[in-house]
């Protein structure tokens, strides 16, 4: 019997779906247990915004039939959750970094602890299974790479400006220890920003290298079009 594409199309609506609603879910509690102007100023949950407005346009767009989020967007979104996944479990969460917190990620329990996986490792997870699944190939340009960046680099410069205007006395003065300006002086965060850069841009690269590699398959019905979001 033949698969119709509104059948194939279905899956995907729902998968899109479930990883805006686990997007949400921990923004939600994470607004709840804790101060949300405070929240706010993470790049977890800037980037978990992103994804929870991205996915559910997209699902949304996909039942009605309509021209998905463009993959310059798309693929940015994928980048930034990527690097929430990666920072957390190989910077943040390691206890052989240098920047880990394990010791504050050992306090975390019952909704905290859930909004802390749902953020850094169902969302991105979600992600890249939709990008190598569901999403159609062959979208992404090289150039995209480099434009990707500027929303890490707008991120930083938010976060040093905050942990200016901060007292230092304040404990989420800066948002992540390897951008912390009053312990490690401006020079070695450029330097830790710069080296970050890097890696994000050929993380970027890679993804752009992996979409151009990924052969077509029937059941990745995400249009290709490059239009703006709208």
């Amino acid at each position: 019997m033949m698969i119709t594409p509104g059948a194939r199309r279905l899956p995907t609506v729902a998968f899109r779906a479930l990883i805006a609603a686990a997007a949400v879910t921990g923004l939600v509690i994470d607004c709840a247990y804790g101060s949300v102007p405070v929240v706010l100023s993470f790049f977890t949950i800037w980037t978990n915004i992103l994804v929870a407005i991205t996915f559910a346009l997209s699902a949304h767009r996909l039942q009605r039939r309509e021209p998905d989020v463009a993959p310059f967007w798309r693929g940015g979104v994928l980048l930034f959750i990527l690097i929430t996944g990666l920072v957390f479990h190989l910077v943040l969460a390691n206890p052989s970094s240098p920047f880990n917190v394990v010791e504050d990620l050992d306090k975390l329990s019952g909704a905290k602890a859930v909004s802390n996986q749902l953020l850094h490792t169902v969302t991105p997870i979600g992600a890249v299974l939709d990008f190598l699944l569901l999403t159609a190939p062959r979208t992404l340009r090289p150039r995209y790479a480099a434009q990707w960046l500027a929303y890490p680099l707008l991120y930083v410069v938010f976060a040093l400006i905050r942990g200016a205007l901060l007292s230092p006395d304040v404990p989420t003065r800066y948002t992540y220890p390897f951008i912390d300006a009053a312990q490690y002086g401006y020079a070695r965060v450029a330097l830790n920003a710069a080296v970050l850069g890097l890696v994000f841009y050929a993380i970027g690269l890679a993804l752009v290298t992996a979409d151009r590699h990924r052969p077509p398959r029937e059941n990745r019905i995400s249009s290709p079009a490059e239009g703006p979001l709208k």
